[in-house]
């Protein structure tokens, strides 16, 4: 538990003396979601956090971190709430010295490989992850809050639209172990270049401890080409890394690998398919290594691994093959699910319903009609949503159909699909696929 005169030092905040003694553990910034005994912070968006207060504390907040004090409410009031969350996360992990940290960012696969590398570390460790996605400024923050003093190895992963992000959220985190699990283009609108990706990805190691490791995917060429100064272990497929896999094998349970690598070789089974998640299986295993949890025991860990959210879930529904990945998508994850999908025993045909990619930029036409071409390839029929689609189905050519209305396309999937048909879903969170997924599925 933190008190409040703890907080307030640790974030150069003021706390009532009556206050000082108050305790929470564990802080939100949704009122809908707080639970006994955290702390609220009120954060200032689109919306006020300090109306939400006194709800925050009915439903069991036990104090609140704000800019301006409320009568009769356990505050610690800051200049600034946001910049106070983050230093009181901070603050706290600096009184964690037991725990092991690592630290997990990529373009691609990164939520895949945290929870990869979370399962692997609680085979050996008490273990704390993010959850879902919260990997942002206020995701990490209360992250790193919610971790209970005495917990032995901690996952963090860390997220990021814009250069300098990164140097925030590590510095706050100080991982023993950074993972970075690929460079793309995701973002790429907001950069110069995928140089300037791979340069913002590296300052996760900008808060490095001492003497620490990172883990990086060595098949990459552009984190090849930095060449970080420090020490670092690579994993990839390549015959060059530290930690590579070997006799990759996959049917309709998943994939099968060798892992090879640090004088051993493990046999790897994964209920996930794709190479992709081989690539972020050996990630997981190898950061979870320089904690100190040996590759067989994460390798017996991976085997009951569960992907979390619309992340490659394949599952049957009134007669067809659902792949359901579309909780987002890139120039790099889009071609491993169609990969996955032409790979996927299917007694009928292998469909590809497939909406933009966004926050691509000047790229956008080019990806999108690379997306194209590939699912030519993988699929007997392309279903394009979305206007930068346009460039898939040119791409695809008579394969495909073209929709800018969702009702327009869930019609022709309805009256196209036939049971036996194996059907990928995959786009952009912001297409919402998945609400056609979740209508074509009742």
């Amino acid at each position: 538990m933190i008190t409040l005169r703890e907080a307030a030092a640790w974030c150069g905040g003021t706390v009532l003396p009556e206050f000082e003694n108050v305790t929470f553990q564990g802080a939100c910034n949704d009122s809908r979601e707080i639970q006994p005994g955290q702390l609220f912070a009120a954060l200032i968006a689109e919306r006020d956090g300090h109306d939400y207060i006194p709800d925050a504390m009915k439903r069991g907040a036990a104090a609140a971190l704000g800019q301006r004090q409320l009568p009769g409410v356990p505050m610690i009031t800051v200049p600034d709430s946001l910049r106070g969350l983050m230093d009181l996360a901070a603050g706290w992990r600096s009184q964690l010295r037991d725990t092991r940290f690592i630290g997990l960012t990529g373009s691609v696969g990164k939520t895949t490989a945290k929870e990869m590398t979370a399962a692997a570390c609680a085979a050996l460790y008490d273990t704390v992850k993010t959850q879902g996605n919260l990997n942002n400024h206020i995701g990490v923050s209360r992250t790193l809050l919610g971790i209970p003093r005495g917990t032995q190895a901690a996952v963090v992963e860390m997220g990021m639209n814009h250069a300098g992000e990164l140097s925030q959220l590590t510095r706050m985190t100080r991982p023993q172990v950074a993972v970075i699990t690929k460079i793309g283009l995701m973002h790429i609108e907001n950069f110069d270049s995928p140089e300037g990706i791979c340069r913002a990805k590296l300052e996760i190691l900008e808060g490095l401890e001492p003497g620490g490791t990172a883990v990086l995917n060595g098949d990459d060429p552009l984190l090849r080409a930095a060449a970080p100064d420090c020490n670092t272990l690579w994993f990839g497929l390549g015959p060059d890394n530290q930690l590579r896999a070997e006799e990759i094998r996959t049917d309709a349970q998943g994939v099968r690998f060798t892992a090879v690598g640090l004088g051993q070789r493990v046999p790897v089974r994964l209920p996930v398919p794709g190479d992709h998640n081989v690539t972020n299986a050996l990630a997981a295993m190898l950061a979870a290594h320089c904690v100190g949890v040996p590759l067989e025991q994460s390798a017996r860990a991976l085997l009951d691994f569960k992907n979390t959210g619309n992340r490659m879930r394949i599952f049957e529904k009134k007669g067809f093959t659902i792949l359901a990945d579309c909780y987002n998508a890139g120039p790099e994850s889009t071609p491993a699910a169609l990969r996955v999908l032409r790979d996927r025993p299917a007694a009928g045909r292998r469909i590809a319903v497939l909406g933009d990619m966004l926050e691509l930029g000047d790229y956008a036409s080019q990806a999108h009609r690379e997306v194209g071409a590939l699912a030519a390839r993988c699929a007997d029929l392309v279903l394009a949503y979305g206007p930068l689609s346009r460039d898939i189905a040119a791409a695809a050519g008579d394969k495909a159909s073209h929709f800018l209305d969702r009702e327009a396309l869930l019609e022709a999937l309805r009256e196209t699909a036939r049971p036996g048909d194996a059907i990928l879903f995959k786009a952009s969170h912001g297409m919402r696929l998945e609400t056609v997924l979740e209508d074509f599925s009742k």
